[in-house]
């Protein structure tokens, strides 16, 4: 489980670097590095998108106030 969480956070991270530099210079990297609107393209952001939707998940306990120590438990 902790290996998908790293995975999740550099993904989040990737996602987070591109939308700065769309934001910051109107440059999407992602779609300079693989094509704009291929099927590869559309693929990374879809990974990316489940990646956050994993963050989130992976946030809830900490909003509570508990941390997730393996998969189904708290403490």
């Amino acid at each position: 489980m902790k290996t998908l969480n790293i995975i999740a956070m550099i993904l989040m991270i990737v996602g987070g670097i591109n939308w700065g530099l769309v934001g910051l210079f109107d440059w999407n990297l992602v779609a300079a590095i693989f094509g704009a609107d291929t099927w590869f393209t559309n693929l990374i952001y879809i990974i990316v998108g489940v990646a956050a939707l994993w963050g989130i998940y992976m946030l809830a306990p900490l909003a509570r106030g508990t941390e997730r120590v393996e998969a189904g438990t708290t403490r």
